[in-house]
């Protein structure tokens, strides 16, 4: 039987491995009493503690090369990682003390992305969901991309829902985490018209250059960007990657990155003698633009009157953040909390979870290109 009030700890671990979000939330769903059990009914939440755990050195460096394991180094990866989220799950439970009336009814986990390849219909995310479930004794729901992705879809973003029914008095909802995404327009009544896509990386490029050239995890407030030098001709051609071009349902990966944006940027390291100050100015610059220039090519081909709902580390970036409103001078960017800013994620991932278990479509085929919506995920009990 599914309880009035469904509590489900969201874990998120994102590609710029920041680390660990743990959210613990519960979810309502508030039946429309115009229509007694229409799928239209609305949802509320209340998070009820979050943290952020840094990973050790150990598992960071596999999970940042994880890419290039052989399958059976991927596979024992895969289950160790999945222990280790799972213990720290118990440590969460038990310094929170969340015990008898408190404890979670399930835990959704995102996982890490390792591979992203929609195209070849692929898409993993590593953490085993079964040994999260026999680590902490608590149903575990996971994988949440793949049946988008064999329906056709681009597995991804997955967050849009959340934005939609959570968030959905914005405009739209911007993310700045290891790469952009925005989502906008649907209701509950209509989710089919919700549309979404990934723009451009973002802290998986700033981060990248500030841990290879700097040891430094990353550019705190944006400091040593805004003393650099932007780059026009790398600006130019950035922005003429073909992905910028196209329309409809688009997500990015590693994979991307690595084939199309280093490359680029290692050139104009060796023929310009770009520095990490340099290098991140200008990765900002390119960003926010390729922000910016999204917003306005929304639905109502203006960003007047615009409110767009920003969470994620690069809402932080405040060189970032000023470039952004530059580029978009009619648009409000909206920051929250610093607990919706850093935990919005996690806790849209735990809701997922919740739509899961009522067997509510937790994927939607207007912002993934699959076939129809879906109800992604497998439950280890």
């Amino acid at each position: 039987m599914i309880p009035l009030e469904i509590r489900i700890i969201g874990l998120m671990s994102g590609t710029s491995l920041d680390g660990l979000d743990i959210c613990y939330a519960a979810f309502s769903k508030n039946q429309n009493p115009m229509r007694p059990g229409d799928n239209a009914a609305e949802w509320s939440y209340r998070i009820i503690t979050c943290k952020t755990e840094s990973y050790p050195t150990d598992i960071k460096a596999k999970l940042a090369s994880a890419q290039n394991m052989t399958a059976l180094e991927y596979a024992s990866f895969d289950a160790s990682y999945g222990v280790y989220l799972g213990q720290r799950v118990n440590a969460f439970i038990a310094e929170n003390n969340l015990t008898g009336n408190l404890r979670p009814h399930y835990i959704a986990s995102h996982g890490t992305t390792i591979f992203h390849q929609p195209e070849n219909g692929f898409t993993t995310q590593i953490g085993s969901g079964a040994h999260i479930a026999a680590q902490t004794g608590i149903g575990c729901i996971c994988n949440l991309r793949a049946t988008d992705v064999a329906l056709g879809g681009q597995g991804a973003p997955l967050v849009p829902v959340g934005d939609m029914l959570l968030f959905g008095h914005y405009s739209s909802c911007l993310n700045l985490g290891g790469f952009s995404n925005i989502s906008y327009g649907g209701t509950s009544c209509n989710p089919t018209v919700r549309k979404a896509f990934d723009i451009c990386p973002v802290n998986f490029v700033l981060n990248h250059y500030t841990r290879l050239l700097a040891s430094m995890e990353y550019d705190a407030n944006g400091n040593l960007a805004r003393s650099g030098t932007i780059c026009a001709p790398l600006v130019a051609e950035l922005d003429a990657l073909p992905y910028y071009a196209q329309t409809g349902p688009k997500t990015l990966g590693r994979e991307w990155v690595e084939q199309n944006v280093f490359p680029l940027i290692d050139k104009y390291r060796l023929s310009h003698g770009l520095d990490l100050k340099d290098i991140l100015a200008t990765w900002c610059e390119h960003s926010a633009a390729q922000i910016a220039k999204s917003i306005c090519c929304l639905d109502n081909g203006s960003t007047a009157d615009c409110t767009v709902l920003v969470t994620g580390g690069g809402t932080y970036n405040t060189y970032l953040m000023e470039r952004m409103r530059a580029h978009a001078p009619r648009c409000h960017f909206a920051i929250p909390s610093e607990q919706i800013i850093n935990f919005k994620e996690a806790l849209i991932f735990a809701f997922l979870g919740a739509l899961y278990i009522t067997d509510t479509p937790n994927c939607l085929s207007s912002v993934t290109g699959a076939g129809r919506n879906s109800i992604g995920g497998a439950l280890y009990k």
